[in-house]
């Protein structure tokens, strides 16, 4: 399993829960998800399932593509659109 995947998308959740003050407790209950489970992907414990990831989407009002999306992979997207392709680039 690739940890650095993990642990790059708990840092995502973290940052924008916290960008939005919101507890852990709180974007559990908006997730419908236990607030533990919150922290153990936060802390990159868990390999979050797909579903998963949309109800954080939701609680966080954002997209999948958006939680999934790294620094690099935003940029390669611009740089893509740019230069007429419409390619989503993932970084795993």
């Amino acid at each position: 399993m690739n940890k650095r995947l993990l642990i790059s998308f708990g840092k995502k959740i973290r940052m924008e829960r916290r960008r939005q003050g919101i507890s852990q407790e709180k974007l559990a209950e908006l997730a419908d998800l236990h607030r533990n489970y919150i922290g153990m992907i936060e802390r990159a414990e868990i390999n979050i399932t797909l579903l998963n990831i949309e109800k954080l989407a939701k609680a966080l009002k954002t997209t999948p593509v958006n939680l999934l999306r790294s620094k690099s992979n935003h940029k390669q997207n611009k740089e893509a659109k740019s230069s007429s392709e419409n390619i989503v680039m993932w970084e795993i």
